[in-house]
């Protein structure tokens, strides 16, 4: 009984990721083990560290091997780390906002020259819900004001009828 090395990678990959593509903004909650002490007395303790920035690529496919780069800019400074997918210290990957990009490899980013930014155009359950109760609610407010504009006109066309009747 031969175990595969296709069947050994698929039955070791982690499918509870979202689809993550490149200029997604995404926030990494990687597990850190922290040791302290020398000797005798030594302390571990285990916490989530929160990596929040945008993902500027993506290696491996959805194989045993997928990394994806995420880079954020602390401080002034560009902070890059590229994070396995499949390893045990990721916790989990959350979608923060998914932007619109036209390239597979957002290397033209790093540069800093250009003040290069991905467009806005959201394509997220969450963020298209959230447009679409702003759409609502200006449909609404502009029928009230609609509403309140012919009852204007028509107070004021009233109050020139009245007018004009009173001139004769």
């Amino acid at each position: 009984m031969s175990i595969t090395l296709k069947e050994f990678n698929h039955a070791n990959t982690k499918g509870n990721f979202p689809d993550i593509k490149p200029g997604y903004i995404v926030k990494v909650y990687q597990k850190i083990t922290e040791t302290k002490g020398a000797g005798k007395k030594i302390e571990t303790k285990e916490r989530i560290q929160i990596f929040e920035g945008l993902v500027l690529g993506r290696k491996g496919g959805s194989g045993i091997n997928a990394t994806i780069t995420v880079r954020k800019i602390s401080d002034n400074i560009g902070v890059e780390k590229i994070f396995p997918l499949n390893t045990p210290t990721i916790e989990k990957i959350e979608l923060v906002k998914a932007t619109k990009v036209r390239r597979a490899k957002l290397g033209y980013i790093k540069n800093g020259t250009r003040k290069a930014k991905p467009k806005a155009g959201l394509t997220s359950e969450e963020n298209n819900a959230s447009q679409e109760e702003a759409k609502k609610e200006n449909t609404e407010e502009v029928k009230k004001d609609k509403v309140k504009e012919t009852a204007e006109e028509k107070g004021i066309e009233n109050k020139e009828e009245e007018a004009v009747e009173g001139k004769k």
